[in-house]
């Protein structure tokens, strides 16, 4: 083994944790009065009668199908019932059906049309904020009266502006770096809304 190379490794393991821990600290700084927010219209959302729509590609599929999951099940307490939350990322049949016939930017523009409503919410998740399926769905939950919460990262792109809510990591290098952020994120959105919803003399 050659020691010489292994001490670069290690040198790049310092670097790559001090650089996802100093995206993280300046997305709090700057960002978490607007966590409290997100977690708020959340959980307005499901005390109206409405329902999350989550969906991303690749990295971000998998956050918004992990987000829907601790709110269908559980994450940190009980709840009285689960919540309604979707990913609009996990259907393979509809996901493929929508691509072959009408093109890979309309996965998410189909599902949002069938499945979301007023009154319900879009999290839209993309680490440049240019996906072309995501911006086109969330075009259509703007037009339908439904509120966008958006994660993404750098300078936010077109979906920053789209969105009621902009949670942006401004210094993540690269989509794995900024997806490292979008994790914690959505488990702090999930605990948070449960803390809304939860009584008021709950302490935990």
């Amino acid at each position: 083994m050659n020691k010489s190379n292994d001490d670069a490794l290690l040198g790049h393991v310092k670097r790559s944790v001090e650089l996802s821990f100093e995206a993280k600290r300046e997305f709090y700084r700057t960002h978490s009065a607007a966590l409290v927010e997100a977690s708020r219209c959340m959980a307005e959302t499901f005390l109206s009668g409405g329902k999350a729509l989550i969906f991303g590609n690749g990295g971000s599929a998998a956050d918004a199908q992990h987000m829907a999951a601790e709110m269908t099940g559980r994450m940190l307490v009980e709840r009285k019932k689960p919540l309604p939350a979707i990913a609009l990322t996990t259907d393979t049949s509809a996901l493929t059906a929508i691509a072959n016939d009408y093109g890979y930017d309309d996965i998410f523009l189909f599902q949002l049309k069938a499945l979301g409503r007023k009154g319900d919410l879009a999290i839209a998740i993309s680490t440049s904020g240019n996906s072309k399926n995501v911006l086109r769905a969330v075009d259509e939950a703007r037009r339908v009266g439904m509120r966008v919460v958006s994660l993404t990262g750098k300078t936010g792109g077109k979906l920053k502006e789209l969105s009621d809510i902009n949670l942006n990591v401004e210094k993540g290098m690269h989509a794995s770096m900024i997806q490292e952020t979008h994790i914690t994120v959505v488990h702090l959105l999930v605990d948070l809304m449960d803390r809304f919803l939860l009584p008021p003399d709950y302490i935990g």
